[in-house]
């Protein structure tokens, strides 16, 4: 592309911008980041007066640079959260009712009521539970919760 020098400056500072302020839209992670961090430095690039080639050279070595070490961070971080009250995990604690027979080895799967909702119940070591049990939600399979009897 032959444009003035000049005029790089500007557009690698521009996309810089574009690329900062779509990190802060998008939810989900460090996407866009590694792309201004390289659009700075080919705008640096520019402002000492390397060449378009050199310029493009920094922005996808940088890009790719930050992509490589700013994953696997961002993973580490973002490992084993799941936020408080999102989706089924927010009836983890959650105490309910049994409604219908939890037994193990049973080809139907007992149901607890847990609030307004009715889930298909289990418990982790096979404890058979009767109607009417008062049971906490300790963990979330798929579809079916995991439950232990509460003692009153």
């Amino acid at each position: 592309m032959n444009m003035e020098p000049e005029l790089w400056r500007w557009i690698w500072l521009g996309a810089a911008a574009v690329f900062l302020l779509g990190e802060v839209i998008i939810a989900g992670g460090v996407f866009m980041l590694p792309f201004a961090g390289g659009a700075v430095v080919a705008a640096i690039f520019a402002f000492v007066g390397l060449n378009d080639a050199l310029q493009w050279i920094a922005f996808i070595s940088v890009s790719a640079a930050l992509f490589a070490v700013l994953r696997p961070v961002v993973r580490r971080l973002n490992e084993g959260k799941n936020p408080i009250g999102v989706g089924s995990s927010r009836l983890i604690g959650e105490t309910g009712v049994v409604t219908s027979v939890i037994e193990d080895g049973a080809d139907v799967l007992g149901t607890v009521r847990i609030g307004r909702e009715s889930w298909a119940a289990e418990t982790p070591d096979g404890q058979t539970l009767q109607e009417g049990t008062k049971i906490e939600v300790v963990e979330i399979q798929g579809t079916r919760a995991v439950v232990t009897p509460i003692e009153e």
